[in-house]
């Protein structure tokens, strides 16, 4: 038996790369199999105030996990001559890219951009994937026997926001998995900002009113927060009185959209989301990125998608796991899940996709 890792997993091989300026770790290409022309490359990213190494285990545990099944088999070719490495590295202002520790803390700890701050990490990590993406088969299959053909995201927490974002604009992006992350920044942060008890919050008539706007949360943010986060993105372009959109927090379920709306949402729909694979893993008491936060915007969108839905046709496969005595967390079952996820979604036949919603409780 080979060396193993901390987990007691077979280790497996890794190698550092400089690409775009950025110290990048590859992992899995010792173990590619001659036959493996097709290659999926799973990215991983790690959550706020942690580093790249933090996702080594979620590496291994996965590539393990493919490596394993793939046996010969006549009736699928694609587990034989499909292969799976993974990619970290350290998102912007973390590890060996830290220019400025107070960047990365919240309000509470005495940034006073944290709204700022947050987003534009997180967003900017999400660049950095669709560079990488660029310029990583350069680097890794500088001769054609192999290609890369398949792009999986995976994210916890502030990687899960970065995940939410390379799913919505990289169409290279093909499958996601989202570990207590949020699609809805506004909502997250008008939270935030309420438990935080900021002066922006607490002085408004009513309170929160205020916010949006503010130095705490200015206009200019707001604007980008339209264009990339999935909420900002998506109602924005709903009739602005069938919705309430200088209210910060949304806490009761969203209206469909009326026929109008669909007509723009759709083209909107199709060009982020068409024949996309996601999966969301939640803590049930997870209380920095409470759950709740996010459901308005999922349970507008699932009914969107699902089977009966004006989107069903998009073909969106979208799992939504709440584990509900996990906090801000990634555990192992949630690694679990994660895993399985991946591994059926490079098993399954592309053509086959259709619309499936799925939600469950652990």
């Amino acid at each position: 038996m080979g060396p193993t890792n901390e987990l007691g997993l077979p280790s497996i091989s890794r190698k550092s790369y400089t690409i775009a300026g950025i110290a990048v770790t590859v992992f899995g290409l010792d173990e590619l199999t001659f036959d493996a022309a097709e290659i999926a490359c799973l990215w991983l990213l790690h959550p706020r105030l942690a580093t790249q190494e933090s996702m080594f285990g979620v590496a291994d545990t996965i590539l393990n996990d493919w490596n394993k099944s793939k046996r010969p088999s006549l009736e699928d070719v694609k587990l034989v001559t499909m292969g799976l490495i993974a990619v970290t590295f350290d998102q912007r202002n973390h590890g060996t890219r830290e220019i400025d520790p107070l960047v990365n803390k919240s309000w509470k700890q005495g940034n006073p951009r944290h709204a700022q701050d947050l987003f534009s990490i997180f967003q900017g990590t999400a660049r950095d994937v669709s560079l990488l993406i660029d310029c990583i088969p350069a680097y890794i299959f500088p001769t054609p026997e192999k290609t890369v053909t398949e792009h999986i995201v995976l994210g916890v927490s502030l990687g899960g926001h970065a995940a939410w974002s390379c799913l919505f604009h990289e169409p290279r992006i093909t499958c996601g998995v989202v570990i207590i992350g949020c699609p809805d920044y506004v909502n997250l942060m008008a939270d935030r900002a309420r438990l935080s008890k900021l002066p922006s919050w607490v002085n408004g008539d009513p309170p929160g009113s205020q916010f949006l706007g503010s130095e705490d949360f200015p206009l200019p943010l707001l604007e980008a927060v339209r264009k990339y986060d999935p909420a900002g993105l998506l109602l924005s372009q709903i009739d602005i009185h069938s919705i309430d959109h200088h209210q910060p927090l949304r806490e009761n379920p969203l209206p469909d959209p009326p026929e109008i709306d669909k007509q723009i949402l759709l083209p909107l729909m199709k060009r982020c989301l068409s024949g996309k694979r996601i999966l969301i893993l939640s803590g049930g008491v997870d209380k920095l990125v409470p759950y709740h936060r996010g459901e308005p915007l999922l349970t507008w969108l699932k009914k969107a998608i699902a089977p009966n839905g004006w989107f069903a046709d998009g073909r969106i496969h979208l799992e939504d796991i709440i584990f509900e005595k996990a906090g801000h967390e990634m555990t192992s079952a949630m690694i679990e899940e994660a895993s399985r996820f991946v591994g059926d979604y490079l098993s399954e036949d592309p053509a086959s996709t259709s619309s499936l919603v799925r939600e469950a409780k652990i």
